[in-house]
This record gives structure tokens, C-alpha cells and sequence, in this order.
């Protein structure tokens, strides 16, 4: 089983949804869970784009104990040392140094040569590796690059002493072939790239982040860049806990295993909808309200033979439980069950008639409960 180190991104990437600031303490808050969660990278904010996010990675890095802690930055003087100096408390520290390699980029959004962004990526590179832990490199719109100049920007990067190197997916264009394609192409021009960590980072643009990611690390990808409940900019990053999970169930696909304690990732998911307030919607995989619930009636009489039939995890295994809800979908063998464990004590005849009430209800289209069914009997 290979180790899959997950980069968590939910308080800077995550944190760039419309709407979404969080304070200094919030982020110190979610970064102990984060750690308590198991991931192996918490990249805090981008220190240098305003005071309050400087404080914010600062918090951040003095909430944990074990953990990396990460800054973006861009390849200046100035954005390095705000990242080094807001990170000076975190047990290990790395600068997440980052330009654009794609021409579209370079050329209308840089103003930037090719040869003047190589110049910038072993400035940079080398300027952050003498003043913390770990330096990351990050090629933005690695996917819509030309694949001579990403190749040369990876290898410009690894020499100056990089020790991750990360293909950003950037605005959720690429496919998983594509992408996998891509981190094959790569490894085979830059031999170099056997020394350091290959990172994936999605976007959801196309709803592909977790495949595309997934992708990647089947690919040799040794690192996951991720959000808890997928926030992000436009329309959110890759799932944290959907990779978990799919790389848990999927074990005998990707033969990879991560740090993350799926015990935790609910709890998670609750404080980082809470902080942010974005909800998490219920048909949402793994922590959505419905992702445990099975309402069809064929589905529900198939669990209640054999929970494998139609579930694929364990809904212990992440702190919650099956669940039949009652609805007009619903059978009969789920809605006796259910009148059962509601006291309901009834012979054959008697379920008959409470469940021909219940779908009675039921099709009007308005929540019922068994108290309803029973209180037409009462009446």
C-alpha cells in the first residue's frame, strides 16, 4: 500500500468561496481539527494578500502540534517572507511557492517570457529552501501548459530544491486519461521527479475534481490536494473525504491508504459548514444527510437482508448509522420494521391496513409519520 499524503486546503484554497473570511481563531479552530483528523498538510491562508490572513496562518500554525503547515506565495521577496515569517510557529513549515506556466496565463495575465517565469521559479524556489522546512512548487494551469516548457518549469524547480511539486488542475478543464496522461509524460521527461512528491490539485468545474485526482494518483501522484466538503473557488476543489473513502473502499484499485481517521471526518465537516456557512446538502457523499438512507422499498428490503446490498461502506466506520426513512417509496417489510420498533404491536392483517394508510399519505406529498398513520385509526 503506498502512503498518500493529504494536503488539506480548506483555509486558503477552501477559503477563496464567494462569501467565506475567516478569523484568526477560526482557522486556528479548524486546524485542530484538521490535525486531529489525520491529514498531513494544512495549508493555512495565503499570508502575504492581507494582514488578517497573515494572522490567520499565524493562528493556524500555533493551533497544532505535529502537523506541516503551508503558505501560499508568490514568487516574489515579498510574498516568500510574509509566508516564512507567518509560519515561524508551526511545528514544520512549508512555502507554497506558485506562477503560471500555461502561455494564456504568462502572456494576458503575467505579462511574463517563458524564459523570465523559469527565471522566477528558481529565484523563488531557491530563495524560500534556506528559510523553512519545505518548499512546494506549483504550476499553475499545469493542464493547459505546453508540455516542453511544464517539463522545464519542473525540472527548474527540483534543482532549485523543491521538494513537492504539484500539477494544478486549475480551472477544472482536464479529464481523468487526460491527467493521468499528463503525470505519465511528466515522470517519463523529468526523471527528476522521482526525488520529490507529485501533487494533484482539482478543480470542480466540470464535477471531475475527485476523479480527475484519483486519476493522478494512479497515476504516481504522492500527494492529494483536497477541501473538506469540496469548498472552493467557483464551483470547489476536490472532496477530502470523498478521496478518503474512495481510495478506503477502492483499496484494491489504487493499493494506496491515507493518514485521515474517517471516525473524525463528520465532525469535521460540521465545524467547517458551521465556520463558513456553507451547508452541507443532503445528498452530499459521506457526510450529506442521505448518504446512509435508503428510502425505495426494494433497496430497504435488500438492507435489511444484507447491508452490502446496496451500501459499499460502513456507516460506523464514520461515526453514523443506517437509516430507513419512510416515504412513499418505501416497502412494506421496512414500514413494519419500523412500526415494530415504534411500539406498534400488529398481526398481518393489520400492517396490511396501516401501510395501504401510509401510501395513502404518503402520495400527497408531505412528510408523514407513523403518528399520522395511527391518529386516522384514533379518530
Amino acid at each position: 500500500m503506498r502512503r498518500i499524503n493529504i494536503f488539506d486546503t480548506t483555509l486558503r484554497d477552501g477559503e477563496q468561496s464567494p462569501g467565506i473570511a475567516l478569523r484568526p481563531a477560526e482557522k486556528a479552530e479548524i486546524a485542530a481539527a484538521l490535525e486531529q483528523l489525520g491529514v498531513d498538510v494544512i495549508e493555512a491562508g495565503f499570508a502575504a494578500s492581507s494582514p488578517g490572513d497573515f494572522e490567520g496562518v499565524a493562528a493556524a500554525s500555533e493551533a497544532v502540534s505535529r502537523v506541516t503547515v503551508a503558505s501560499l506565495a508568490r514568487t516574489t521577496k515579498e510574498d516568500v517572507d510574509a509566508a516564512v515569517a507567518a509560519l515561524a510557529a508551526a511545528p514544520r513549515s512549508r512555502v507554497h511557492v506558485f506562477i503560471a506556466t500555461s502561455a494564456l496565463h504568462m502572456e494576458r495575465k503575467l505579462g511574463l517570457r517563458p524564459e523570465e517565469v523559469l527565471e522566477r521559479i528558481a529565484w523563488s524556489v531557491d530563495y524560500a529552501v534556506s528559510r523553512c522546512d519545505e518548499v512546494e512548487f506549483s504550476a499553475e494551469d499545469a493542464t493547459r501548459s505546453d508540455r516542453d516548457f511544464l517539463a522545464e518549469a519542473c525540472r527548474t524547480a527540483v534543482a532549485a530544491g523543491a521538494t513537492v511539486v504539484n500539477l494544478p488542475d486549475t480551472v477544472g478543464y482536464t479529464t481523468p486519461a487526460e491527467y493521468a496522461q499528463l503525470f505519465h509524460e511528466l515522470r517519463e521527461r523529468v526523471p527528476e521527479l522521482a526525488r520529490v512528491d507529485l501533487s494533484v490539485h482539482c478543480h470542480n468545474d466540470l464535477g471531475l475534481a475527485v476523479a480527475n485526482s484519483l486519476a493522478g494518483v494512479g497515476a504516481g501522484a504522492t500527494q492529494i490536494e483536497c477541501t473538506v466538503n469540496g469548498i472552493g473557488e467557483r464551483a470547489g476543489n476536490a472532496s477530502l473525504e470523498e478521496l478518503v473513502m474512495a481510495l478506503r473502499v477502492r483499496a484494491d484499485a489504487f493499493a494506496a491508504e491515507t493518514g485521515v481517521d474517517p471516525a473524525v471526518i463528520r465532525e469535521a465537516s460540521a465545524l467547517v459548514a458551521e465556520l463558513t456557512g456553507y451547508p452541507v446538502g443532503p445528498n452530499k457523499p459521506i457526510v450529506g444527510a442521505n448518504a446512509f438512507a435508503h428510502e425505495a422499498g426494494i433497496h430497504q428490503d435488500g438492507m435489511l437482508k444484507d447491508a452490502g446490498t446496496y451500501q459499499i461502506m460502513d456507516p460506523r466506520d464514520l461515526g453514523t448509522a443506517m437509516t430507513l426513512p419512510l416515504g412513499k417509496h418505501s416497502g412494506r417489510h421496512a414500514f413494519a420494521r419500523a412500526c415494530a420498533e415504534a411500539g406498534h404491536q400488529l398481526d398481518r392483517d393489520q400492517v396490511n391496513a396501516a401501510f395501504k394508510r401510509f401510501k395513502k399519505l404518503a402520495d400527497l406529498g408531505v412528510p408523514v409519520t407513523l403518528d399520522d398513520v395511527f391518529q386516522e385509526v384514533r379518530a
